[in-house]
């Protein structure tokens, strides 16, 4: 059992070291790509997929050859991704606990309106040059496409994902009324902003924004259960990485249980003189 601990640790950094492989690949792959919506995932991807490549590269080192240094830096880096895990899974259910669909009578999808989410979700998805960039995404997804040929009677039988609900339409509430060339009465402001065109349609309103604000919701909120997870699995390998820093410690020094902390001290003041009164009691008796 005395080098269990290092074992696991070695065997563990060993499956995530090769685990990083395919995460900087894919990475890279998705900067070689022509689609905007992989842009946005391959700095974090890469970034991630280094920074597991170098702890696992360490921890395997320290663990299995028993160096101490590298088994440090596992343990400070580890204990630095625990504080960070934790921080962005407290500010994901933060950001993430408002929002959600508003049902539409007589429909199956849902409606989604921009000022029910979290105001930091809504000042990011209003930054122009963010929005820009997101709108290239849907554009180049053909999300609308998949429902141009609905009839009137899919309109209501069918459901929508936020994004089709929230870009590829015009809101239910509108009642558009033409006369003598124009519409003379809506309820929503989005109404004005629809547009047939395919390259318009209501890119440009807020609940195409509020749309995109639900898919990042329910995908932050995916992401949260799984960091919990992730925390647990990485606080069981940090407390694991601080027995094997402990064992490599001691096989440094010449006392297999334990580094050696003692060291010469001067006797006690009364040393000698029992040391003296015990020799005359010998020598007398």
């Amino acid at each position: 059992m005395y080098r269990f601990s290092n074992t696991v640790i070695g065997f563990l950094n060993l499956f995530t070291l090769l685990a990083s492989i395919p995460i900087i690949g894919g990475g890279l792959w998705m900067a070689r790509s022509s689609t905007t919506c992989e842009s946005f995932l391959q700095t974090p991807l890469l970034v991630v997929g280094f920074v597991v490549l170098i702890i696992s590269l360490a921890g395997f080192i320290g663990a299995c050859f028993n160096v101490a240094w590298a088994l440090w830096l596992y343990l400070v880096v580890m204990l630095f991704l625990i504080g960070t895990l934790l921080g962005l899974t407290i500010f994901g259910f933060a950001v993430t606990g408002q929002g959600g669909g508003v049902e539409v009578p007589g429909r199956v999808y849902k409606e989604y309106q921009l000022e029910k989410y979290s105001p930091w979700l809504r000042n990011r998805i209003k930054d122009p040059h963010y929005w820009s960039t997101i709108r290239s995404c849907i554009l180049g997804s053909k999300t609308c496409a998949q429902i141009v040929s609905w009839t009137p009677l899919d309109y209501l039988e069918r459901d929508m994902s936020p994004i089709q609900s929230g870009c590829c339409k015009p809101p239910t509430s509108c009642n558009y009324a033409y006369a003598a060339g124009g519409i003379i009465s809506s309820q929503d402001p989005d109404c004005y902003r629809w547009n047939n065109a395919p390259e318009m349609l209501c890119y440009e309103c807020d609940s195409c924004k509020a749309g995109v604000l639900e898919n990042i919701r329910r995908d932050w909120h995916k992401l949260s259960v799984l960091n919990i997870v992730m925390l647990v699995l990485l606080i069981a390998i940090y407390c694991i990485g601080c027995c094997a820093f402990r064992n490599t410690r001691r096989s440094e020094s010449d006392y297999p249980y334990g580094e050696n902390r003692m060291s010469k001290v001067r006797p006690r003041w009364d040393f000698y003189w029992w040391r003296w009164w015990y020799d005359r009691k010998n020598q007398i008796y």
